[in-house]
């Protein structure tokens, strides 16, 4: 096992992850092909159109109705003190009523103006919950993806180290132990190979199922890319932007003012009302009064007129109403509040994950160099007989799990970047953007070195030291800009600017609220 057969392995793992870069896919890509069969943004949508139409239906009782009446009888009178008598008749009528006073139908028209922007905000979440929805499961693919490539090199390495330590064990320079010590190693590193290849199928498969088409060649993330801190006040800036722009809380505020008119329309039952009614009739009868003749009668009415009605009494109904509606309104003020601490605390909880989580990303990555030059000097170590196989083993294990956990560490930030921006009611597809400018077309199939192939001389020695890939990671294309993370800077909204703290050409200046 040298340098350059464990540095060509690796990368040779992470090509044959990546496929052809032609038709790989990014972020935006996929997020725009989940929004087009998305059932629940599809749902929220048909709610949305269904409730739009409550506006007209509430709008049609203030105005005019009119409706036309038509009928024929044929009548006849039989009494024991005149003849039979019969004849037939027909009426035609035409009837117009204009609501001139009716005060709870108003309440009605805005009531349902509300509810319109109610399903407009759920529609908004229900496309912010698909964003993060499909980053989460995209990420997740380039983590498994990953993972899988690191344990490909891990067990290339180990069988390199295996390899060695039985030539040792041949010239009499090792010990049995070592060789059985590499062999346990390669056996484990070969089982949790099966494992990250399954679980690279089952991300693949729920990517697959958001987007309605394989999820076989993503974009990946850049080596470089750089994240910038936000400043720890913010923290409380985010939260009072969630308490007021979270779609959760803009839909708990608006439904406590549909409580609150739904108030003053039961008041209203106590009202009178105020129609102006027409009416005109046009009839015609034919009186058979004698066996010979028939009498024809012909009529026309016509009247318009104010038709008021004052409720007197109801049982006490209209008071019931009204205390049941006081008590939904008070429901609803705790509903909003309940979303304003949920919302806050959400905000203050995904900003602490950025700022741990861009923490945690530099103390991997002094881990991973670090855990490099552990592994070189075990390898030096075992080469002059001080460290004994097992040392380089589980140095190596450690770097591997290092660059693992760095690789989901990045993920993490960005993940998180995208969520602070959700809970402040904020997050489109211009965020989608920012992350999707630090990924990059996976790279073409590298052609690997052949296995076992060492160079001459090495029996007896230790591994070269090796500086593989961090997961995930690879140089930047020319003009892209150096990286950074989104959401850590408040949204633009209404009394609110700033930009995504993406670091390009020169740092972003985060913008206060105003």
């Amino acid at each position: 096992m040298n340098r350059r057969l464990l540095a060509a392995a690796l990368a040779a793992a992470f090509a044959s992850q990546a496929g052809p870069a032609a038709a790989a896919m990014d972020l935006m890509d996929v997020i725009r092909a989940a929004a087009e069969i998305d059932p629940v943004v599809a749902s929220s949508r048909a709610q949305l159109a269904a409730i739009q139409e409550r506006v007209p239906q509430a709008q049609a009782t203030l105005k005019p109705t009119v409706n036309a009446t038509a009928n024929g009888n044929f009548n006849i009178l039989d009494t024991s003190v005149a003849r039979t008598r019969d004849w037939d008749s027909q009426s035609l009528g035409l009837l117009a009523s204009v609501p001139v006073y009716r005060p709870a139908n108003r309440e009605v028209v805005r009531q349902s103006e509300l509810s319109v922007q109610v399903a407009e905000a759920q529609l908004a979440q229900a496309r912010q919950d698909l964003i993060l929805r499909v980053s989460q499961a995209y990420f997740d693919v380039l983590a498994a993806q990953d993972s899988l490539a690191v344990v490909r090199a891990q067990k290339q390495a180990i069988g390199e180290q295996f390899a060695s330590a039985r030539r040792n064990f041949e010239v009499g320079t090792a010990t049995v132990t070592d060789q059985q010590e590499a062999q346990a190693r390669l056996d484990l590193t070969r089982a949790q190979e099966v494992s990250f290849e399954n679980d690279l199928e089952v991300r693949r498969a729920l990517l697959a199922q958001l987007i309605g088409k394989p999820a076989e060649d993503l974009h990946t993330l850049r080596r470089n890319v750089e994240v910038k801190a936000p400043e720890a006040e913010r923290e409380g800036e985010w939260a009072s932007i969630a308490r007021t722009q979270n779609h959760q809380v803009r839909q708990a505020e608006i439904s406590g003012e549909i409580a609150r008119r739904e108030i003053e329309r039961q008041r209203f039952g106590h009202y009178p009302t105020l129609d102006l009614v027409t009416q005109a009739n046009a009839g015609r009868s034919t009186n058979a009064a004698t066996s010979t003749a028939a009498v024809g009668i012909r009529s026309q009415s016509a009247l318009v007129g104010l038709q008021f009605a004052m409720p007197l009494y109801t049982g006490g109904a209209v008071d019931a109403r009204v205390r049941e509606a006081i008590a939904l309104q008070d429901k609803s003020q705790f509903d909003l509040e309940n979303a304003r601490r949920v919302a806050e605390q959400a905000a203050r909880q995904t900003f602490l994950g950025v700022k741990s989580g861009l923490e945690q990303v530099r103390a991997l990555t002094a881990a991973e160099r670090s855990s490099q030059l552990a592994l070189e000097s075990n390898q030096l170590g075992y080469q002059v007989g001080v460290r004994i196989n097992i040392d380089v083993l589980n140095a190596a294990q450690q770097l591997f799990s290092t660059q693992r956990d760095l690789a989901r560490a990045r993920y993490d930030v960005l993940l998180n970047g995208l969520r602070l921006r959700n809970t402040a009611g904020d997050l489109s597809e211009s965020d989608v953007a920012l992350v999707n400018a630090l990924l990059e077309a996976p790279r073409p199939p590298a052609p690997a070195a052949p296995a076992g192939s060492a160079p001459s001389g090495s029996t007896g020695s230790a591994p070269a030291a090796s500086t593989p890939a961090t997961p995930g990671a690879a140089t930047p294309a020319p003009g892209a800009p150096a990286g950074g993370t989104p959401g850590l800077a408040p949204p633009a909204r209404p009394g609110i600017g700033g930009t995504p703290g993406v670091r390009g050409g020169r740092a972003a200046q985060p913008v206060s609220p105003r």
